[in-house]
């Protein structure tokens, strides 16, 4: 590095836009788990979420503002009154804080979402920025869907943001059109003559709809932004946004093509991917960069030859950088809560001192099922504790039978957390189908399937199945995850756990104080 590279701010949108994907809703709890793990991995800006959007959506911002410490903490709103005097009434207690006001500006969503002429625009514009500016010093604004406005507009708008008080100028390619050459051109025109002489950081914030997200943001680096938005797995409304370790790497990799650096612990960026993936319930692919399952991974004979030679033959950075570690098998059944509780930390993980008894009690059960306990057990104890086991209800026995040519069948007793218990018997096309229909007939909820996902934790035969499901629920996805040796078990947990997600309303069932029913 040297002395010519700047700062580049990381801001992360993961609470906010990464969890506008469908089905990524998170709860207040996961919401503020999260937001410490992007503390800890050093992102400057967290974007909380969208206060006006729903009264979940202002007290998560409102909570996150109050407990994390160390990132500007951000919230989102349209250039309106009502919205950036709520956005500021969530982010006022924050240690520092940023109001982030957006309005679209091309001509297609001028015609047919907002029916705007552009002088309105760059009224709206004038009045939002200067009322968020005089409740709070950091303001940001976006220019929604920059990419497709026209050139000339949008160096008007930007100039008038500029001068309204603006401190962070953010210019999205919200829908994933531009391409980096395109966008490095915008980028160094408005740079060097419409904010030349403002004190003013130029942002970006890349949609990935023609896979270009990453590429696009760097381009926007090289033209002179200093801030990316991002958000961990790149997850997002579409095809997602620019993820946050792909840049964070790629700059840190680099930086003899571009002139930043960043704040961010890279060994915490493999624990905030699994966390961010538990949370939503979204699987990282195996093939993603960085933080894949088989990002270092080589098994053609030619590059495991080179890598034992040196690795630098087929690696251009190291795991342990990113916050992998090189190790297999690490415990057994006859290893102690010191040696268990020093695993977790040194793969990354903070577990509190009450958690810590649970989870090495999870991990003494597992190992009298598995012969071997391997990194990814170990991970996937501790997040399926901090994540998953959150909800009303919880699986308290299951059964199931299955015969060739034959329906099978399923029998569920669930536990709701004030005690009581109810039973029901479902039939199905395979035991997992079965057990699903029970557990609907249960809690007398009616959902429709709408992706099943499986995949071992960890190797061998009594590796643990990591299930993933989305059901759909008036229009609407919920995703659950479960864990568990057996995999008829494991899908039953995600799928219990996704009902837990659905409203109140959702569940039918009449339960009084330790009351049990059984449904035949």
């Amino acid at each position: 590095m040297t002395a010519q590279h700047e700062k580049l701010i990381i801001f992360d949108t993961t609470l906010r836009d990464g969890e506008q994907a469908p089905g990524c809703s998170m709860s207040l709890a996961e919401k503020l788990r999260v937001a410490t793990s992007l503390a800890r991995l050093g992102v400057d800006v967290i974007e909380a979420g969208f206060p006006a959007a729903s009264p979940g959506d202002y007290e998560a911002v409102k909570q996150i503002a109050q407990t994390i410490e160390g990132p500007i903490i951000c919230g989102l709103a349209r250039s309106n009154e009502d919205d950036i005097r709520r956005a500021w009434d969530a982010l006022q207690h924050a240690q520092r804080a940023r109001i982030h006001v957006f309005l679209a500006t091309s001509a297609i969503h001028r015609e047919y979402k907002l029916n705007m002429a552009k002088e309105e625009i760059l009224k709206r514009v004038r009045e939002g920025v200067s009322l968020a500016r005089s409740l709070c010093d950091d303001v940001e604004f976006s220019p929604e869907d920059a990419s497709r406005t026209e050139h000339e507009f949008l160096a008007e708008v930007v100039k008038v943001a500029a001068e309204a008080g603006a401190t962070t100028i953010n210019v999205p390619d919200t829908v994933g059109y531009t391409t980096p050459s395109e966008f490095y051109e915008l980028f160094a025109h408005l740079r060097t003559t419409i904010l030349a002489h403002h004190d003013v950081v130029l942002s970006v914030h890349c949609h990935d709809d023609l896979g270009m997200a990453v590429a696009n943001s760097l381009a926007a680096v090289r033209g002179g932004a200093r801030q990316i938005e991002c958000t961990i797995n790149g997850i997002g409304e579409r095809a997602g946004n620019c993820a946050l370790e792909e840049i964070v790497m790629a700059v840190k990799t680099r930086p003899d093509i571009y002139p930043v650096f960043t704040d961010i612990n890279s060994t915490r960026l493999y624990p905030a991917s699994r966390l961010v993936s538990k949370a939503t319930s979204m699987h990282v692919p195996r093939n993603k960069a960085i933080v894949g399952e088989n990002a270092f991974a080589h098994e053609a004979g030619i590059h495991q030859h080179g890598m034992l030679q040196n690795a630098l033959t087929y690696e251009i950075m190291k795991p342990q950088d990113v916050g992998i570690s090189r190790s297999n098998l690490v415990l057994g059944k006859h290893s102690g809560r010191h040696a268990f509780r020093q695993r977790i930390e040194d793969l990354g993980f903070r577990i509190s001192a009450d958690d810590i008894e649970t989870a090495f009690r999870d991990f003494k059960i597992l190992a009298d099922k598995k012969k071997d306990i391997y990194d990814a057990d170990i991970e996937a104890i501790v997040l399926r504790r901090n994540v998953t086991n959150s909800g009303s209800w919880s699986l308290k026995q299951l059964s199931t039978r299955s015969e060739s040519r034959e329906l099978s069948h399923a029998e569920v007793t669930l536990e709701h957390i004030g005690g009581q218990q109810c039973s029901a018997k479902g039939t199905g096309d395979g035991p997992v189908a079965a057990a699903f229909s029970a557990v609907e007939r249960a809690l007398g909820v009616d959902v429709v399937l709408h992706s099943f996902d499986i995949r071992n934790v960890s190797i061998g035969e009594d590796a643990q199945g990591d299930v993933a499901v989305s059901v759909e629920y008036n229009h609407e996805l919920f995703h659950g995850t479960g864990l568990h040796t057996d995999i008829i078990e494991a899908s039953v947990r995600a799928f219990l756990h996704a009902i837990n997600r659905l409203p109140d309303t959702a569940i039918v069932t009449p339960l009084t104080d330790q009351q049990t029913h059984t449904v035949a």
